[in-house]
């Protein structure tokens, strides 16, 4: 078994695929590695580091993947539209472990097919017991969430905590996180150890008592269709109209006493919702700061850019274009061990190959290439 892990290449990214302590334990597990020269460096992972680890290292890309059967990465690969065409360095029988963001790139998805590919798109775990550690959206949204925090902080122009000085108190920031999933818990935590004054909103009715035992208020409208607003895999439903409505009339009373305002929403397969309203935006107080965690997916107010920090109505409205890779060793280490996780139990004990259960469920789950053709049964093309 021949694993290849590859530099990333997208704007924005300084993540790798594995570490030099997954690679170690990769070894361990009867593969031969081979990494691509600098592609764990702006994560501070060095070639050295790799080296000691056991690893090959290979003077680019294309050798890299030559070397591999299986290819990990941490971005979906680039096509040729997109610059650099990374696709074309695969081949027929590879097979491929990355996020893919399959559900909304269906361009990909036959590409990957049509290259004879058996790909993995590690967004699609499935969220039960046995695969919350190889869960990757947890793990980079939990660190996400802390850093959107810092953001926040560093874009305002007041500090969280209440202080008492020789010239007077200074009273706390008033933080309001909109969405209560991992990235959102993990948010509201950190706001509250730097001293601001959480409250938290979200349709599922199960985050209440995980928003309170968090030290925050919860925020919501809890109608009936409030209480059953969450999928059998813990995401939240859509929303009707008329709930929006009247969750939307909530928010706009709260928000415009709020000083920072971080989104969170997200929906599989589709545009984020829109959390913040320009009219919320116009009523918040000069100095507020809003920072857009779902501004990749279309974001969760429409005024926000990606990428950018932008000033509207006198609010700061952050875009960051890449929460994770602004933490890069720690979600790197992270992103390693879920793939090394997900990885090991296709490991035949016997022959040290990959061998690929159809039967599991987090291969069920997860495989979206194979043979040539599209498997997944959300991604499949209907019959007619």
């Amino acid at each position: 078994m021949k694993i290849a892990i590859l530099k990333e290449r997208r704007p924005h990214e300084t993540r790798v695929a594995a570490t030099p302590e997954s690679v170690k334990k990769l070894i361990a597990l009867g593969a031969e590695v081979t990494v691509e020269t600098g592609a764990g460096l702006v994560a501070a992972y060095t070639d050295e580091a790799y080296v000691q680890a056991g690893a090959s290292i290979v003077p680019d890309a294309a050798t890299a993947s030559a070397a591999g059967d299986i290819i990990f990465k941490i971005q979906r690969p680039m096509s040729a539209a997109e610059g650099i065409d990374e696709i074309e360095l695969l081949r027929a029988g590879q097979t491929l472990m990355s996020p893919l963001g399959a559900l909304t790139n269906p361009e990909l998805v036959q590409a990957l097919a049509a290259k004879g590919v058996t790909a993995f798109a590690l967004e699609m775990i499935p969220r039960i017991t046995r695969a919350q550690s190889m869960d990757i959206l947890s793990s980079q949204a939990n660190l996400a969430g802390y850093k959107a925090v810092l953001l926040a902080a560093n874009n305002f122009g007041r500090i969280f905590p209440q202080m008492m000085t020789p010239g007077g108190t200074l009273t706390p920031a008033r933080a309001f996180i909109m969405g209560v999933g991992v990235a959102g818990l993990q948010a509201i935590a950190t706001a509250r150890r730097l001293g601001a004054v959480v409250t938290a909103t979200d349709v599922r009715p199960a985050t209440k008592e995980q928003v309170q035992s968090l030290g925050a208020k919860f925020v919501a409208v809890e109608d009936e269709e409030f209480k059953a607003a969450e999928t059998a895999g813990g995401y939240a439903k859509q929303m009707s109209p008329e709930y929006q409505a009247k969750q939307a009339a909530l928010v706009a009373g709260h928000i415009k006493l709020q000083d920072i305002v971080i989104t969170t929403a997200l929906i599989p397969g589709r545009k984020a919702p829109v959390l913040v309203t320009e009219e919320m935006v116009t009523s918040m107080k000069p100095g507020s700061v809003i920072v857009d965690m779902a501004v990749e997916q279309g974001g969760n107010c429409p005024l926000s850019e990606y990428g950018k920090i932008v000033v509207k109505h006198g609010v700061k409205i952050v875009g960051p274009a890449n929460l994770p890779a602004e933490l890069p060793t720690d979600t790197s280490a992270l992103f390693a061990r879920n793939l090394l996780n997900f990885i090991t139990p296709m490991i035949d004990k016997e022959t040290k190959a990959l061998k690929i259960d159809l039967a599991d469920e987090v291969v069920k789950g997860t495989l979206v290439t194979q043979g040539g053709q599209i498997v997944h049964p959300a991604l499949a093309p209907k019959q007619e």
